[in-house]
């Protein structure tokens, strides 16, 4: 899949200390780029949207996400992180401060990925109330990061905006070799 804008390139993701662990660093370098391709199509006016009274507004999610994937990579992950004071864009910045600032921090995360080792990954580190593995502690963090990166795809949808592809095409951007799942026949292809 082709996407507009590669935040993080290919070209600047280093290699794994271990050749199993590879896949790690390229999928952190990949979810970023798709969560700063969604926050891309924000506008700056469509920070304060709020889909319910009891729902966080666009800045609060981005804002969430710069501060927990900071809090995921040094309290449970330990690796070094910026102090959290300094990782927001201050004042009132727009969506591109955001997205410049995330990348930012994330692009610093990579080389503390491609030197772990099956020690490092394996190595139990506290989770909030429990102990797991440091891989589990990083795959939740991919998952938390996609369900927040959907939250802001949904509020792009509802302000009747243009949501960007992540893992395939979209209502609004599809291409020929798009081949999604809707139907019986094409969920039983082997293929």
């Amino acid at each position: 899949m082709d996407y507009e804008q590669e935040f993080l390139p290919a070209a600047g993701i280093p290699r794994a200390a271990h050749p199993l662990f590879q896949h790690l660093v390229e999928t952190y370098v990949s979810e970023t780029n798709k969560t700063a391709a969604v926050w891309s199509a924000l506008r700056d006016d469509q920070l304060g949207f709020r889909p319910h009274s009891k729902s966080s507004t666009v800045r609060e999610i981005l804002t969430h996400q710069i501060l927990s994937e900071r809090r995921f990579f040094a309290e449970f992950m330990g690796f070094a992180e910026p102090p959290a004071a300094t990782l927001l864009p201050g004042g009132d910045a727009g969506v591109t401060a955001y997205i410049a600032r995330y990348v930012e921090l994330a692009g610093a995360r990579l080389a503390g990925l491609a030197s772990g080792n099956e020690a490092f990954w394996q190595g139990h580190v506290p989770f909030f109330d429990v102990t797991r593995e440091r891989i589990w502690v990083f795959w939740r963090r991919v998952l938390h990061t996609a369900h927040h990166r959907a939250q802001v795809g949904v509020c792009l949808r509802l302000l009747e905006d243009r949501v960007p592809p992540t893992y395939g095409p979209t209502a609004d951007v599809t291409w020929a070799a798009a081949d999604p799942t809707r139907t019986v026949a094409a969920a039983e292809r082997r293929v």
